[in-house]
């Protein structure tokens, strides 16, 4: 097996890397092994050290790795800068707050002493997304490492140059040179990997196929899982929302790496008082979007990822248009080289249609007219997927209340984009996945929570 490097901007081809045979792969395995059990001996302040190091790293080379990520999969320059500094600033969160999070947490019992104490488990293997080719790896590694772990990553097969980067970059830091480590495999190898006795834990970013294939793998291993999937993010824009703001965040939300994230808006809830109002804004601000080159600094929305990746798209997008809905603006597939989309907005979207049940993953809006708050909260939470949502409306009491006791998703924003942010949990509900990433929940997911008694 070879994977081949197609920019997905001009077709041209990059590159090959070959697939390294499966002895080998058994061989990094048993060697990050090794690197784990002498760096779970380590001290806090030494990875901690290593870890800032990281984070220096990756700042100092943002537009090195951006250029890497803008040639591999399409990324803008702009938006592989932005990912690469967010990297930086998780290396530094859990480099600064690790030991904290992690300190043994005493219980008063009828003992003479009884405490929790946080052991690593040993080697994780991650199996990451070309998406955030960079931020995904980051945000399981930093907190992971700190814990004392080993890593193992398996990426996608059309950013094999961003692994590698991330691999040397581990290196550079002073992480010990088998803790992190990238296999260039092919998905008929990754069973396993995962059944082998010194990898403890596994977790995956990408579809509900593949994280079903993956869970049923691990478990029958009995091995622990974390699970990030996709999602179909709704935004509810109620009658009393700042329609001009309300605007600006949905297409941002919708737009940023081009539509291509699990997290970007994707279902536009909006009753009826304020549809026509807000239709309006929505195609004049996606319209004004820049499409093209990714080198280009002026460029918003790059190509999608693969060609095959923009065909899906279409085809959902005919498939609702063809059952109903109305494209205001885009919906072709331009001329020319390059797996480019434009901007596309859909209104009338129903029940039935794919634009209302499926994710649409690249810069497709599917607008969904509902007659009140009622119906909006009915609506939003009538998706197999549970990942974030966000809430647009004057009344911050309100939003608040929706958000926290009335919609069923792992995040949930009011008057803002749906994001990740190192200090907060990360994950979904329902097909959108189970466990968290970030936060103090990010870190404790790959622990072994011992309960110790003095008697």
């Amino acid at each position: 097996m070879t994977f081949t490097v197609i920019n997905p901007a001009t077709g041209e081809r990059l590159g090959s890397y070959a697939e390294i045979p499966p002895a080998e792969t058994m061989g990094i395995v048993a060697a990050a092994d090794i690197a784990f059990r002498a760096w779970r001996r380590t001290t806090f302040a030494e990875r901690a050290g290593a870890m800032k190091r990281l984070g220096a790293q990756l700042r100092s080379g943002a537009d090195e790795f951006a250029l890497l990520m803008a040639r591999e999969m399409g990324k803008p320059l702009r938006e592989g800068r932005t990912e690469v500094i967010k990297c930086g600033a998780t290396c530094d969160f859990y480099a600064e707050n690790a030991e904290r999070i992690l300190a043994r947490e005493h219980i008063p019992t009828e003992a003479r002493k009884a405490f929790v104490t946080f052991e690593p488990l040993g080697v994780i293997l991650a199996i990451m997304p070309w998406n955030f080719p960079f931020w995904q790896v980051i945000r399981f590694a930093a907190p992971a490492l700190m814990a004392g772990n080993g890593a193992l990553l398996k990426h996608a097969p059309n950013v094999p140059g961003c692994a590698m980067a991330l691999e040397l970059l581990f290196r550079r830091a002073g992480f010990p040179a088998d803790l992190f480590r990238t296999l260039m495999i092919d998905t008929p190898q990754v069973p396993a990997v995962i059944a082998h006795p010194l990898v403890r834990a596994v977790t995956l970013t990408g579809s509900v196929a593949a994280g079903r294939a993956v869970a049923a793998q691990a478990g029958a291993q009995l091995k622990k899982t974390v699970l990030e999937l996709g999602g179909s993010d709704p935004y509810l824009v109620l009658a009393d929302a700042d329609l001009e703001a309300a605007v600006a965040i949905c297409v941002n939300g919708r737009l940023v790496n081009a539509g291509q994230s699990c997290i970007a808006a994707k279902r536009f809830i909006v009753v009826n008082e304020v549809r026509a109002r807000f239709e309006d804004l929505f195609v004049e601000r996606m319209r004004a979007a820049r499409v093209g080159d990714p080198l280009n600094e002026e460029t918003d929305i790059g190509p999608l990822a693969r060609a095959d990746l923009r065909d899906t798209l279409h085809r959902q997008v005919a498939a609702s248009i063809a059952l109903g809905a109305r494209c205001l603006t885009g919906g072709a597939i331009p001329f020319g080289p390059g797996a480019f989309y434009p901007p596309t907005v859909l209104t009338d979207v129903k029940r039935g249609m794919p634009a209302y049940h499926e994710e649409l993953f690249g810069p497709v809006a599917a607008i969904i007219p509902v007659r009140d708050e009622a119906e909006a909260i009915e609506v939003a939470n009538e998706s197999d997927f549970g990942l974030g949502a966000a809430v647009l409306t004057r009344d911050l009491e309100r939003g608040e209340r929706i958000a926290a006791d009335l919609i069923e998703s792992g995040s949930v924003f009011v008057n803002d984009n749906v994001r990740s942010d190192p200090r907060l949990p990360f994950g979904g509900i329902k097909n959108s996945g189970y466990g968290r990433e970030l936060g103090a929940y990010g870190i404790k997911e790959f622990v072994n929570i011992k309960t110790v008694v003095v008697a």
